[in-house]
């Protein structure tokens, strides 16, 4: 398994934002993780990359646990926030290189991976300016090359589609179905379910911090117990909780 989790839980004081989820997910998969606002998937990922420790169970990333060797795992995941960072007075070639010295990659190959990847994400056109000028968008493309620098074998994403124009869309998912088909493992955090639909090999649903649904398309749709779109299903299992409701009202 590529990552694994078994009965996590986190609680920021009595509020339980992950509770007892387990997922298992292997490798040459386009994993999908859908939710409404506040559900935990945030706090599902940072407990994934290691920037947060569970409550309570296990965490695996490619056979190492994050309570024990976490260094291990993260040097085979890259982890893109839903927020890009960069360095304002560093250039997009400079923090590529950065981040390919880094992970101690051959010079070379440093360099031959940026132009690849600025190249496929049309980075070059900007790759000399400083980042501190950037768009959010041109952000996103840059962050997205330098999680790719040292060919992580788990790449995690939150809401990798921000800011992004319609062809750098496809060309990301492009990115990430290439990926999963030479054998590596894509976990994406979306609220584009479109993004979901037409890329992701299995999905799952959290509300409320718990796994309410979790398999292929076709498997969600026979639990909603008809042809839905996503979207459909979707809003269906994440319907707010009846006391919730009517508080509201």
């Amino acid at each position: 398994m590529s990552i694994i989790l078994n009965h996590v839980t986190k609680c920021y004081g009595r509020l339980r934002a992950v509770d007892d989820i387990s997922l298992h997910v292997v490798p040459g998969e386009v994993f999908a993780f859908l939710g409404p606002n506040g559900a935990g998937k945030t706090t599902t990922i940072k407990m994934m990359t290691g920037l947060l420790a569970p409550d309570a169970g296990q965490i695996e990333v490619c056979g190492f646990p994050m309570t024990t060797d976490a260094r291990a795992a993260k040097a085979r995941l890259a982890y893109v926030p839903d927020q890009p960072f960069l360095y304002q007075k560093l250039s997009a070639r400079e923090f590529l290189s950065f981040v390919g010295q880094m992970y101690e990659l051959d010079p070379a190959l440093c360099v031959e991976r940026a132009n690849q990847f600025m190249s496929m994400l049309d980075v070059t056109r900007f790759a000399d300016q400083l980042a501190e000028g950037y768009s959010h968008g041109m952000k996103q493309r840059v962050v997205l090359a330098a999680a790719l620098m040292h060919d992580p074998q788990v790449l995690i994403v939150d809401e990798p589609m921000v800011g992004l124009d319609p062809r750098t869309v496809r060309i990301v998912k492009d990115i990430f179905r290439k990926r999963a088909e030479a054998g590596r493992t894509v976990f994406m955090s979306t609220h584009t379910l479109d993004v979901a639909e037409s890329i992701a090999d299995r999905i799952a649903i959290i509300n409320h911090g718990r796994i309410v649904a979790c398999g292929t398309l076709a498997e969600l749709k026979a639990r909603a117990a008809q042809e839905h779109r996503l979207e459909d299903i979707f809003l269906e299992l994440t319907q707010p909780e009846p006391s919730l409701v009517e508080g509201a009202s």
